[in-house]
């Protein structure tokens, strides 16, 4: 693996549910379609914007055949494979390659607050239990750790099929440090949309992104925009979506962006506890920028 293939526009993809609490196939397979529609070149299902922590393993299998079975050849479907115990990490990476991914996101281990030499063991058996890629998920705002550029770093030059970081923080200088010293094989993503513009700018390979499921085509053309220097087109786009970007964290994601797609009618607007509706007074909002970008 030499070159950078995990780039541009990923969607974090949302898990629908039924009223029961089953997985919603026929929804899920009208998500896909839709980011076939807007040309999104990555999905990632079963993240934690897949509210993962719910999933059971064999419904992260389900899932993961659904949107490989319907997104056929024309999208790289990735999978969110991560959790803070290292055994089982590696078991739901081999389950997620056996049912089809073709690349593994798995998240930093949150809670335990583990020493770098931990995260980096961590991925160190993962990358090894595996053949496809790795994506490390770098979200220090949810787990409770960093994984620094150093840890990083080490991990790509050591493990060829450690092939991404989807980097969900806004340290500039440690965005910098990874795009400065990265080995060729290796990609850099942000995980904040709102952060798209300068961080391809700097360099960045692409975003996984939260706002996609609901904007897909927009998001694609902003990450396109950035990397073919056209900015006045990139800056007009990034406007736009700004307030987007912002309350699709209004409350803990994925809620906002579950009700967001329940309202264009994409899906039911179901949740697994612990996570419950959006507020009323925050439902509002939404609605009334929904409203304002023709999305309802």
């Amino acid at each position: 693996m030499s070159k950078r293939y995990i780039s541009g526009s990923a969607v974090a993809l949302v898990t629908p549910f039924k009223t029961d609490g089953s997985i919603d196939t026929s929804a899920l397979r009208r998500l896909v379609q839709f980011h076939k529609a807007a040309g999104t070149d990555i999905i990632i299902p079963c993240g934690t914007t897949g509210e993962s922590p719910t999933l059971s393993g064999d419904e992260q299998i389900e899932i993961i055949r659904t949107v490989k079975d319907e997104a056929g050849d024309k999208i790289m479907v990735a999978a969110g494979a991560g959790t803070n115990a290292t055994l089982h990490a590696v078991e739901l990476a081999k389950n997620a390659e056996k049912a089809g991914a073709a690349a593994i996101l798995s998240v930093a281990p949150y809670y335990n607050k583990p020493s770098q030499e931990g995260i980096y063991q961590h991925f160190r058996h993962i990358a090894e239990a595996v053949s496809v890629p790795v994506i490390i998920y770098n979200v220090p705002g949810r787990t409770g750790c960093n994984v620094t550029a150093t840890t990083i770093l080490r991990l790509a030059r050591d493990f060829e099929n450690i092939a991404a970081v989807k980097e969900a923080s806004d340290n500039f200088t440690q965005i910098a440090e990874l795009l400065e010293e990265r080995p060729d094989h290796f990609s850099v993503l942000t995980g904040e949309d709102s952060l798209i513009l300068p961080f391809i700018a700097m360099g960045g390979d692409g975003v996984i992104s939260v706002a996609a499921n609901e904007v897909p085509y927009q998001v694609k053309q902003l990450v396109e925009a950035v990397k073919q220097g056209n900015l006045t087109e990139a800056q007009s786009i990034n406007r736009s979506c700004r307030k987007l970007f912002r309350l699709n964290f209004i409350e803990s994601n994925p809620v906002p962006v579950k009700y967001a797609l329940a309202r264009m009618g994409m899906i039911e607007e179901n949740y697994r506890l612990p996570l419950v509706p959006l507020s009323p007074e925050n439902k509002v909002i939404i609605d009334n920028e929904l409203k304002s970008l023709g999305l309802i």
